[in-house]
């Protein structure tokens, strides 16, 4: 299956570059190219892409408005949103990830990451594992506004002992090959128990089950460098 994907960037010389990366890939094809926000959230809705590839600082509608409303709309349910950004705005990027974002990528990525990392986005899991991501998260995501909050406070009382622990340790930045080594379970196990607690806690993918474990207190922040 190929997975269709939605460039949004104000450079045109970086759209070109990404377009010809990720056409060249068997698995891989670009639907369109924005601009800008508003024109990220017009041709998500007219393509519905699997992952829009996002840059933050665009003219006009930047990318995390954009974010917000395509991560919003019930009808682009089954489009992820993967960051473009630098390491000098990851307060926005955090804003992002509330809004549904699935994770980000520096600009200075590599072709092979860059690719690994749509491919990541589309399965439905998310890039939260480098060092710095989890940086970002306990410096921005544990303290957010209430309205900013993705769930309750008592949102995981309907989670079982195993899925709490489970999603800690995803939230703590392990693959879930690292999480089945860790409870001596099989990966596809620890699929299914994130899974679940996505279910009964209405994340969208498990860049926002991070989220809400950091922000319902199931994972203590590290303080920041």
């Amino acid at each position: 299956m190929t997975i269709r994907v939605l460039l949004a960037d104000d450079q045109a010389l970086l759209r070109a570059t990404f377009r010809i990366l990720i056409d060249s890939c068997d698995d891989l094809e670009v639907v369109d190219e924005a601009t800008d926000g508003a024109e990220a959230v017009d041709l998500a809705r007219v393509h519905r892409p699997d992952v829009v590839l996002m840059d933050i600082r665009m003219p006009g509608t930047d990318g995390l408005s954009a974010t917000t409303t395509i991560c919003a709309d019930p009808e682009l349910s089954g489009t992820r949103v993967l960051i473009l950004t630098t390491f000098e705005i990851d307060e926005y990027v955090a804003q992002a990830l509330r809004a549904g974002a699935s994770g980000f990528l520096g600009k200075d990525v590599s072709a092979d990451a860059l690719l690994d990392g749509i491919r990541t986005v589309a399965s439905g899991d998310s890039l939260l594992s480098p060092v710095a991501t989890r940086a970002l998260i306990t410096r921005f995501l544990t303290t957010p506004a209430p309205s900013a909050r993705l769930a309750p406070p008592d949102a995981l009382s309907g989670l079982t002992t195993r899925e709490r622990e489970v999603m800690a340790l995803a939230a703590e930045g392990h693959s879930n090959d690292e999480i089945a080594d860790k409870l001596v379970v099989s990966p596809l196990t620890v699929r299914t128990h994130v899974h679940r607690a996505m279910t009964k806690l209405g994340a969208r993918d498990r860049a926002q089950l991070v989220v809400i474990a950091y922000q319902s207190g199931l994972v203590q922040a590290s303080p920041p460098n």
